[in-house]
């Protein structure tokens, strides 16, 4: 039996996911053996398929009965992959999902250079597609998603960053290609435009509460006593909702606590600890779920818009699921 609505949602799609998964396997390879090698890698290492997820239920909930969602489906995830190997190389990251991560394995030369492959692959399915409306939706995103980048980089390591400009990451890094899967899932399936209009405002509003909650979810004590890997973000001075909280209402000794450890980036035994503290003293758990709950309300009223199906419920059900996660 599943054990909860993402488990529901992938089982619902159980077959078409498959699909996606023997086209990602397919469109990996290469003569050129390190490439598999370091894209399987990461396609591997963790995750539950999210993005391709929505765009399999969009196409499949607005009546799409082909298999041009799949090579879609499959074209999200490469976009989803590429983004997080040249994130871990910009982030001097060394670990991903609590395994080390592949810039760390293989170096930062070949996974950028992987990342740029799987861009390349992607980008080649949608053209296999053939529709101009998905390859404008799904490249408009991608440069959005870059936009992003470069932003977060812009106001890394500092603590004086607006919470303007931490929201405008979120809505280019995640938010964006959350969006773009679940309208390229109405594009394929010819929906009127209203309804891919309210599948992308569903993405948009979902991706927004996801990441908030998992900002959250690297600061927390629960996590931790499940031996679940937490406090990446702060490792790498990441400036997200819960510091910016924390910073706002703290004292000028726990801001130069924050200066030290995310602005300066000298962390010492017991720092994660103590910031896990700070941002529990000052209620920015709790705050942060409300809004991820205000952007999930907006989410289901997108959905709405859309007609009823047994695939409605379940991207209903996911996004509470994905907001309530264990804390």
């Amino acid at each position: 039996m599943p054990s909860n609505a993402l488990d529901r949602l992938t089982a619902l799609l159980a077959d078409d996911l498959q699909s996606v998964n023997r086209t990602i396997v397919a469109r990996m390879e290469s003569p050129v053996a390190l490439i598999p090698q370091l894209a399987g890698y990461i396609v591997a290492s963790g995750g539950k398929r999210v993005r391709p997820l929505l765009t399999l239920a969009a196409a499949r909930l607005c009546g799409h009965k082909g298999t041009r969602h799949i090579g879609l489906a499959a074209a999200v995830e490469f976009i989803h992959t590429a983004t997080l190997l040249h994130d871990d190389v910009v982030d001097e990251s060394d670990l991903r999902r609590g395994q080390a991560s592949a810039n760390e394995l293989f170096g930062n030369q070949p996974s950028v250079l992987v990342g740029d492959f799987l861009f390349a692959r992607a980008f080649q399915l949608m053209v296999e597609d053939g529709s101009l409306a998905v390859l404008k939706t799904l490249s408009d995103a991608s440069a959005v998603i870059a936009e992003g980048e470069v932003l977060q980089l812009s106001a890394s390591n500092d603590i004086g960053t607006s919470e303007d400009t931490y929201l405008r990451v979120v809505r280019a890094k995640t938010a964006e290609l959350f969006a773009a899967a679940c309208a390229v899932g109405g594009l394929v399936a010819d929906a009127p435009e209203d309804q891919t209009a309210a599948l992308f405002d569903y993405g948009a509003q979902f991706g927004m509460a996801f990441q908030l909650v998992d900002d959250v979810l690297d600061y927390s004590a629960r996590q931790a006593r499940l031996g679940k890997t937490i406090g990446d973000d702060f490792r790498e001075g990441k400036i997200t909702a819960p510091v910016l909280i924390a910073v706002a209402r703290g004292t000028a000794e726990e801001r130069r606590f924050w200066y030290r450890t995310l602005q300066e980036q000298r962390q010492e035994d017991g720092d994660l600890d103590q910031a896990i503290e700070l941002i529990r003293r000052h209620g920015a758990r709790e705050e942060i779920v409300a809004r991820a709950r205000d952007y999930g309300n907006a989410a289901l009223a997108a959905l709405e818009r859309l007609p009823g199906h047994p695939l409605r419920s379940a991207l209903h059900d996911v996004v509470a699921f994905c907001i309530d996660r264990d804390f």
